[in-house]
């Protein structure tokens, strides 16, 4: 059973998702921009089976709040807090697209949260060149100034966040969408390298794979999940 939640982390009130056995391991869901915690459905039953899951909405999407406020690091911030509010912690973390960059964040920045890693078709943060994307037509589930704010700081990111990936600590799985992504893939295995304990694996289905692949999404987060693993925060 999925039951919908929500809890206020200081400025903003975040929705969420949740399932699972109460006594299991938490593992946090971060969906891409313009998605929201529906976007696991496909997957989160799966992995729900071994792990209590909490699909987040971030901010500016679906039933969280819409601020006006935002940023990659506003959003971080955002899950840290939602940690310290359910007082869950360390927890396994995975983010796809956006919410990759977001979780690679916090891993880098509070180490001691974070004791799994799973990045679905996430790029090493360099410059590209910047684009403006045309707002859709008719009503949104996310607000479209998020997206002009978000879509700039990955256009041209922060250098620090490139300096800061070797301080992951969590061991940490790369999940590559093969040639038919969208998202560089020599960028994706450049940055499963710049992580301590990190390694890529390709499942060549684009950059949805939990939705276009989904099996082979959830074997490989599932076996990643279940791997003896160093405590965290050792070197």
């Amino acid at each position: 059973m999925v039951d919908q939640c929500s809890v206020d982390v200081g400025e903003v009130r975040l929705a969420y998702q949740v399932s699972g056995p109460a006594d299991a391991p938490p593992l946090v869901l971060l969906h891409a921009l313009g998605e929201d915690a529906t976007d696991w459905e496909a997957v989160a039953p799966v992995v729900a089976r071994s792990r209590r899951v909490y699909a987040l909405d971030l901010r500016g999407h679906g039933r969280s709040d819409w601020p006006g406020d935002y940023s990659l690091e506003l959003m971080q911030a955002d899950v840290l807090r939602f940690l310290d509010a359910l007082g869950l912690g360390p927890v396994d973390l995975i983010g796809h697209s956006m919410g990759g960059i977001v979780a690679y964040l916090l891993a880098a920045d509070h180490p001691q949260r974070v004791s799994r890693l799973v990045l679905e078709d996430v790029a090493v943060p360099r410059p590209r060149e910047p684009s403006t994307p045309a707002r859709p037509d008719g009503a949104l589930a996310f607000d479209w100034e998020m997206v002009l704010a978000v879509r700039r700081q990955i256009d041209q990111p922060d250098p620090r966040w490139l300096q800061r990936l070797d301080r992951i600590t969590a061991e940490t799985l790369v999940l590559a969408g093969g040639p038919d992504s969208h998202v560089p893939q020599d960028g994706v295995a450049e940055l499963a390298r710049r992580i301590p304990y990190g390694r890529v694996v390709t499942i060549p289905a684009g950059h949805l794979i939990h939705h276009a692949a989904p099996e082979a999404f959830a074997e490989a987060v599932s076996a990643f999940l279940e791997e003896d693993i160093r405590p965290v925060g050792r070197t």
